[in-house]
């Protein structure tokens, strides 16, 4: 039997989320990042069932440009509608393809490769991606990301790129992707500007947040593993399966 005095233990109350951000404090780092001036618009499109919120990157990545849109959810009428202004012409925005073609097959000198709706090198890199003034990421699981591609029919307007990364992603073993060239959204985002406007320095920028970011997760992971749950191995896609058998 208690004492008349005792009391059960307090339950620890879990921190407050960072609201630009939106990780648990103990996980934030966003005092850190300083907005760049970009000439290009940057628009994320998260699926609602994306909740790696310890180490997903999409508003981190966001928060690394002053003209970044972030917006969740599942279908939009039209790029315009997504991005929440008017849009000239939706060809002018390059959207992160999802089909099975790979950059250093295609043209192994180059990171960023525009590809044709068929998959295949679009002729006029130069002026193709000279011409760019946007650029949408999906950010979610791959079978998410697809959910996001077929749910969204306004994206076959857009100009189709691909990336080439010279090396894996950064997450490692904390998350493995399905695909050995698959990028974290920060890191995708910082190769595709970097490149489309000629600016090392914004990938420098976001990969530095991104290795920021990991240290702090394994600093919490030690102290408060509630916090810092492993998400479980994305799946392949079933074109990589077909390709090994």
């Amino acid at each position: 039997m208690p004492e008349p005095h005792d009391h059960p233990p307090l339950a620890t109350e879990a921190p407050p989320d960072c609201p630009r951000c939106q990780k648990p404090l103990p996980l934030c780092i966003c005092d850190s990042v300083t907005p760049l001036e970009s000439r290009l618009g940057l628009l994320i499109l998260q699926h609602p069932q994306e909740q790696d919120r310890a180490l997903g990157t999409a508003r981190l990545a966001a928060l690394h440009f002053k003209n970044a849109v972030v917006k969740v959810g599942l279908s939009w009428p039209s790029l315009a509608k997504a991005l929440g202004r008017p849009v000239a012409d939706p060809a002018r925005w390059a959207i992160l393809y999802l089909g099975s073609a790979k950059a250093a097959e295609l043209d192994p000198e180059s990171e960023v490769v525009a590809v044709t709706r068929k998959g295949e090198v679009a002729d006029n890199q130069h002026a193709i991606l000279k011409s760019i003034e946007g650029v949408i990421l999906l950010d979610g699981t791959w079978s998410q990301a697809k959910a996001l591609w077929w749910r969204n029919p306004w994206m076959l307007k857009c100009q189709r790129v691909i990336l080439g990364p010279r090396q894996p992603s950064r997450y490692g073993r904390l998350r493995r992707e399905p695909r050995r060239d698959g990028l974290s959204t920060i890191e995708a985002a910082g190769m595709l500007m970097a490149a489309l406007e000629r600016r090392p320095e914004i990938a420098t920028a976001l990969d530095a947040s991104f290795e920021r970011m990991l240290a702090r997760y394994r600093e919490v992971e030690k102290e408060h593993p509630e916090l810092t749950p492993r998400p479980k191995a994305r799946k392949p896609d079933w074109r990589s399966r077909k390709r090994r058998v």
